[in-house]
């Protein structure tokens, strides 16, 4: 009877073992129905100025498998190939979003913030403290949009008034346990 029952504890606690592993195994991923690998940006998503005639919507974007300890993300999204003579273009910065958010929905990036988790905050990027969409110069080759979302071991992020998303992005860098990043890309005729 003891053989019996530690042949079921040893199956069990295997069993168990096994679906840890494979939970712990699980990437952090951020996806989109709206943009991503196969599906371009449309008019909805695009800037309204500069030339470009969108309606500067943000994408609703998805979260899953963020790393244990996560008490709350930050996004931050990036065009590198932007002719700045600098880095790129900052196009959205959000902080403090809660650790129990699993999406922003599409539009969240309005000016006034009232598309993001309560005490969810927009620093100013390039465009403002609000999302600006994809508007690369007509011709060039199509323009990488990355969009990384930031798992961190702090509930609030404090930054000084007024930072700029790079100086964002350094705090947000020191207190990042995980990352998750969804690239699409953007070109005009």
């Amino acid at each position: 009877m003891f053989a019996k029952m530690t042949k079921t504890a040893i199956a069990a606690a295997m069993i168990l073992a096994a679906a840890s592993a494979a939970a712990a195994a699980a990437p952090f991923k951020l996806t989109s129905p709206d943009i991503g690998p196969g599906k371009p940006f449309t008019d909805k998503f695009i800037f309204n100025g500069l030339g470009c005639a969108g309606a500067n919507a943000s994408p609703e974007l998805d979260w899953s498998n963020p790393p244990a300890g996560t008490q709350s993300f930050a996004l931050m999204v990036h065009d590198p190939d932007a002719q700045t003579g600098g880095a790129g273009i900052w196009q959205w910065v959000v902080i403090n979003i809660p650790a129990t958010a699993k999406s922003l929905p599409a539009g969240a990036g309005a000016p006034d913030g009232s598309g993001l988790p309560p005490g969810a905050k927009e620093v100013s990027a390039d465009y403002g403290p609000m999302y600006g969409g994809p508007c690369p110069p007509p011709g060039a080759r199509a323009h990488r949009y990355n969009f990384t979302l930031y798992a961190l071991k702090v509930p609030t992020l404090e930054v000084p008034p007024g930072a700029t998303a790079s100086v964002t992005g350094f705090f947000i860098n020191m207190n990042a346990i995980g990352q998750a990043k969804l690239t699409a890309l953007y070109g005009r005729k």
